[in-house]
This record gives structure tokens, sequence and C-alpha cells, in this order.
């Protein structure tokens, strides 16, 4: 029989070899150092071996009980090699296990954020109540049970969020092999419907140019001053503007352009900056340049401004959630600019919206990038004027 002591003594040789103790269990070791413990034995008149872990992580009395338990299976006519490898099989095929797959497969198509809550969804709801089960096991019911628990906490839209993207991973389930069919398109209409509900915008003239006047005279930390004074000439959406990096900005070429790692749609996106713009940047560049991020965190310049420094302060200057929201600067614009008679196509470009045609996407992209640059600026002197006519009434 082995000791601990016999062990630790063991050297590496030329070439590996082998320390016995009893009942078929045997220490391995290697030239380069490692100790792997095996199980040898026979089951219908052929010898095979099963991997007991690797020492010092799995001890001589651990060894010893984990090949105990391997010949109580031996005893029953149960081979523990084919026994271990059905068991990690059935773990690939839990619901969890499918749905990090699927989850890690989407996340190269989509923005880091969008990933981020996706899985952070699933964590919170779905895999406490459903992560163990075999995927092909879960039936339409206890989905919904587990929907409904979420709709309890007042997470309509979520609910419905996870009743789509369970239907994907049940389908990529289906794909792979580990289930038959999916259960969750039993459950459309089951849910409480979603009321839709815009993201809320001034989208009027004269409330326009009130909301520039209060942006103006807003006071607070200058990062988020020049955060507010930009959202409306730029209209991003809200990460892509409190992550922008000055490496992304060409102030004498007046162009930002955001890679595509951190927009919606995963491709680079250009945003013509007006002389307004520029001049709302060169001074903040001052400030928070040459590099790294524009809107640096107050806390750490190392991360981007919080999701909520504009709400906050929107809020401070008397703008409920229900009058003016972060994003409800892209709906603003997009209004007002469909309203001046701006054509569709380039407004919809410079929203960034997806295009469906990929022929005319590319052509769009090559040939009216010059509209958009007019089209900022006239943008930009637009809001001039609303906020002039607001100040002289």
């Amino acid at each position: 029989m082995l000791t601990e002591t016999q062990i630790r003594a063991a050297k590496p040789g030329e070439k590996p070899y082998k320390l016995f103790d009893e009942r078929g269990l045997f220490l391995l070791v290697s030239p380069d150092g490692g100790r792997w413990w095996r199980f040898k034995y026979r089951l219908e008149g052929r010898e095979k071996g099963l991997s007991l872990g690797i020492y010092p992580d799995v001890p001589l009395k651990r060894a010893r009980e984990r090949r105990d338990e391997a010949r109580r299976l031996v005893a029953d006519g149960i081979d523990p090699s084919s026994r271990r490898k059905a068991q990690k099989a059935a773990l690939a095929d839990t619901f969890e296990a499918v749905a990090r797959e699927w989850l890690d497969m989407k996340r190269k198509a989509l923005a880091e954020v969008t990933s981020d809550k996706r899985l952070q969804r699933f964590e919170a709801f779905l895999f406490p109540r459903l992560g163990r089960r075999p995927i092909s096991t879960i039936t339409a019911p206890e989905l919904l049970d587990a929907l409904r628990r979420v709709e309890r906490h007042g997470k309509n839209v979520t609910a419905h969020r996870l009743r789509s993207e369970s239907g994907q991973i049940f389908r990529y389930a289906i794909a792979t092999g580990r289930a038959e069919r999916d259960i969750a398109a039993d459950l459309r209409g089951a849910l409480t419907p979603v009321v839709v509900k815009n993201h809320a915008a001034i989208t009027d003239p004269a409330g326009i140019g009130q909301l520039l006047r209060a942006i103006d005279s807003y006071q607070g930390q200058q990062t988020t001053e020049a955060a507010l004074k930009l959202a409306p000439l730029v209209f991003v959406r809200p990460g892509e503007l409190r992550k922008a990096q000055w490496e992304e900005i060409n102030l004498d070429g007046t162009e930002w352009r955001i890679p595509a790692a951190r927009m919606k749609m995963r491709e680079t996106h250009i945003v013509p900056l007006s002389r307004q713009a520029v001049a709302i940047l060169r001074d903040l560049h001052s400030v928070t340049g040459p590099d790294g991020y524009v809107f640096p965190g107050l806390r750490d310049s190392n991360r981007p401004m919080s999701e909520n420094a504009l709400t906050a302060a929107l809020r401070r200057m008397g703008y409920t959630g229900d009058e003016m929201t972060w994003h409800g600067f892209r709906s603003l614009a997009s209004t007002a600019l469909n309203e001046q008679g701006f054509p569709p196509d380039v407004i919809e470009l410079q929203l960034a919206h997806k295009e469906r045609n990929e022929v005319r996407a590319a052509y769009n992209k090559a040939q009216r990038l010059e509209e958009r640059r007019k089209m900022m600026q006239s943008w930009a002197d637009y809001l001039d004027t609303l906020k002039a006519r607001i100040n002289n009434s």
C-alpha cells in the first residue's frame, strides 16, 4: 500500500512509471512531474481504466474513496467509465448549458452590453428554476410558471423577452440533437400583453428650444454638461455616447467613427460633427483628453460615465420620465428632421437603423455621407435658431 510519504518522495523519471496501491489503484508519475491517479479494472473479460484525478488535488484517502465507489459499480455490472461519460453528456444537455452555449454563439453578433443583459436575465430568472434540468424534459407549463414569476415581479417586458429568447434556445437544442420541439412556441399569447411605450421625447419646436435653454443653464460636472449639449447634436444611442473615446474622434476632420463592436447593428457608424459639436468637444478635450473616454466616470476615469448620469441631470432640470428621456434625443431629431423634409433614407442612416437591403445599404453608406454632413450642420444651426427664439420670447 502507498503512503503519503512515498508519494511526496516520488521523483519524475525519463519515462512515466507507476506506483501501485491496491485493488487496482495506482499513481502514474510523468516525466514532467505530473501525478495522475488511475484505477484499473476488468469488466466482461476486458481490462479498462478510469482517471480519478490529480495528486495533490486529490489526496491518497480521496483517491481510495473514488476507487471504492468505482469498484461497487463494477460489482453491479456497471462500467464506471461509461457512466461518467453519460453524466458529462447529461450535464451538457441541461437548459443552462445549452443556453450558455447559444448565448456565447450569439455574442459576436451583438453589442457587449446587449449580450451581458441577456445573460443577466437568464441568471436572475430562469437558470435558478430550470437551469439544471435536461432541456428535453422541460414542459411548456413549467416554462410558463417560471415566466409568470417574472411577471409577478412587475417585469412584463422581461418575461416576453425571456420567452422569445428561450424559443431560440430550444430551436438551437433541436438543431444540435438535444431537444425535439420548441415548447416556448406553445406559450404565444399566454403572457400578459406588453403595452408599448415609446421613449418620452419633446418634439415641438417651442419645447425643444426650452429644453436647449435649460441645458445651457445647467450647472453640474463639466463632463455631464458637455454630454447634455452634445446629445441633441449627434443623437446617437445612450451607450454609444457614454462610451465614446477620443481615439474615435477626428476634430480636424469633423468626424466621429464609432467602431462596430459598440454599435447595436455591429457596423462602424460615422457621425459627421457640426461646428457646434466640434466646439463642445474641443473645450472638453483639454479636460478629459487626449485619450481614454470622452465622458469618463466621476469616481473612476477608466470607466465611462454611468448610465444614469444624463437621466439624473434631466430630472434635476425639471423634466420627468414622461416628458423627456436620454434616448428621447433620437426621437426628437428623427421627428424634427422628417418634418423639415430631409430624405428619410439619410435620416435613417444617421440614426444607424438597420438597412434590410444589403446592396442598397452599401450604396447609401458610400454615396450619402456628404448629404449627412450637410444635414447635421443644418440640424445644429436649426437648434441654435430654436434656442435663440426662446431666448428672445
